[in-house]
């Protein structure tokens, strides 16, 4: 690989554009285990491994721009949720974070159950042997084809999202002859400390019912009174990337709050309740995630004592993550094409991917961590924005980081904790063909998702 000599840019605590200092970390070499799948290291030789494969390996194998993901990772993080949650709550991976049916299968193995979005999540969990009684399937405007191949299927739940799906669904179950399970989602007026556009349960935007101003006990009396449909459970969900658990607990005593109602109205007490999903993973060394067997622990309490409370009978509890198990599990690999350093501002390192293969940081301001990984070096660390390729000054993959000094163009870095919705918000922008997707494990390589190819993007262009 070529590491020719250029003029560095900015160094050490060097004053950013945005006005703050940023200081370098003390060894560039290191590899924080916060933000790297866990069987990512460094070798002797200063090449960096994941699952026993060295990068530059998988890089002459498949190509980059590639998504590397830790398969025994992704397990074990899984069985930690199932574990920590045990026989009397459900998990349900959030297929929106990343799906594809070694995906499912995984799931399936590891005994978690899949929440779906769209009929194309719900094909694919299909097709991949998941058991339809185990899969929820959620959405703000799902179609009438959806809805009904989902009724057909057998799904264990639709989560009716608006009052006109409620008489949607009972519909197609009555037209069916089956009576379907379905919770309501409500929006419980919550802001969850995240972007707006994450933000899922104050009442200005498109999801749920609001509970204010009894749209939600309204919703309940019509879902009752449907010989279609049988209304299992309420659901509900704050916010995406949330670290704080205050959020939670308002959510949790608002949703039992009419849980309360409904069994005073109705003599009914809903056997479920879905406090979904949204907590938060690493990215940087400054993020701090809890643990599943905390989060598990903490959200039990507070639906126990805010049951106890009400006199009502504690619910099964699910919870949705998606993020949280395959966030870390993954990171994106890119070889460096241009290294340009701005005198007094920072170096603007190149790669051949950027908003296409990760947009999170143009459309959420996400913040990333990157690293050298096809050697080590002991050069200074200079001030380096990660960019892509594509006609958009806004391509930025990581805005602010350090690298080091003597990086140069064919040299392999690699952005960690990319393992959710960059792939499943993957585009071809400027026709840029889409990475693959590589599961790693014990020494072995395998596309799950194959990189696309010009003969994929021609296909759909019939004119």
């Amino acid at each position: 690989m070529s590491r020719s000599a250029h003029p560095a840019g900015p160094r050490h605590a060097d004053v950013l554009p945005e006005g703050h200092y940023a200081a370098p970390p003390a060894d560039l070499n290191a590899l924080d285990p916060k933000v790297w799948a866990r069987t990512v290291d460094r070798g002797a030789d200063g090449v960096v491994t994941v699952g026993g494969m060295s990068v530059v390996r998988l890089a002459e194998e498949f190509g980059t721009p590639a998504y590397v993901l830790d398969e025994s990772d992704f397990r074990a993080r899984a069985r930690a949720w199932r574990t920590a949650f045990g026989a009397g709550a459900d998990v349900f991976y959030a297929g929106k974070a990343f799906l594809s049916r070694a995906v499912v299968r995984w799931l399936d193995e590891e005994g978690l159950n899949l929440d779906v979005c769209s009929g194309g999540e719900l094909a694919t969990a299909l097709s991949a042997g998941m058991a339809p009684e185990r899969i929820a399937f959620h959405g703000n405007n799902k179609s009438v084809q959806e809805l009904e191949r989902a009724v057909r299927a057998g799904v264990g739940r639709i989560v009716l999202d608006s009052f006109q799906e409620i008489v949607r669904v009972a519909h197609i179950a009555r037209e069916l002859g089956t009576r379907q399970r379905v919770q309501i989602r409500i929006t419980v007026g919550v802001e969850a400390h995240t972007h707006e556009f994450i933000a899922t349960a104050h009442e200005d935007q498109k999801f749920g019912i609001p509970l204010a101003g009894g749209q939600a006990a309204e919703a309940v009396r019509r879902a009752l009174q449907l010989d279609g449909l049988e209304l299992i459970g309420i659901h509900s969900h704050i916010g995406s990337q949330i670290f704080d658990m205050s959020g939670f607990e308002v959510a949790a005593h608002r949703v039992v709050g009419l849980l309360k109602d409904i069994r005073d109205e109705h003599g009914v007490e809903l056997p479920e309740i879905d406090l979904g999903g949204g907590l938060g993973i690493a990215y940087t060394s400054d993020d701090d995630p809890r643990e599943p067997h905390e989060i598990a622990k903490a959200l039990t309490e507070i639906v126990t004592r805010e049951c106890e409370a009400a006199s009502l009978r504690v619910p099964r509890i699910s919870v949705e993550p998606g993020r949280a198990i395959v966030g870390p599990t993954a990171f994106t690999l890119y070889e460096v094409g241009t290294v340009k350093p701005l005198d007094g501002l920072r170096t603007y390192v190149s790669v051949d991917g950027g908003m296409s293969d990760n947009i999170r940081t143009a459309l959420y301001d996400a913040e990333y961590s990157v690293a050298l990984v096809s050697r080590a070096s002991d050069a200074e660390p200079m001030l380096a924005r990660v960019v892509g390729k594509h006609c958009e000054s806004g391509d930025i993959v990581v805005k602010d980081a350090f690298l080091p000094a003597d990086l140069a163009p064919g040299d392999l870095i690699a952005v960690p904790a990319t393992g959710a919705y960059c792939r499943s918000m993957a585009s071809n922008y400027n026709h840029v063909l889409r990475p693959p997707v590589v599961a790693v494990r014990d020494g072995e390589a395998r596309a799950i998702v194959r990189r696309e190819t010009e003969e994929d993007l021609l296909r759909l262009d019939v004119g």
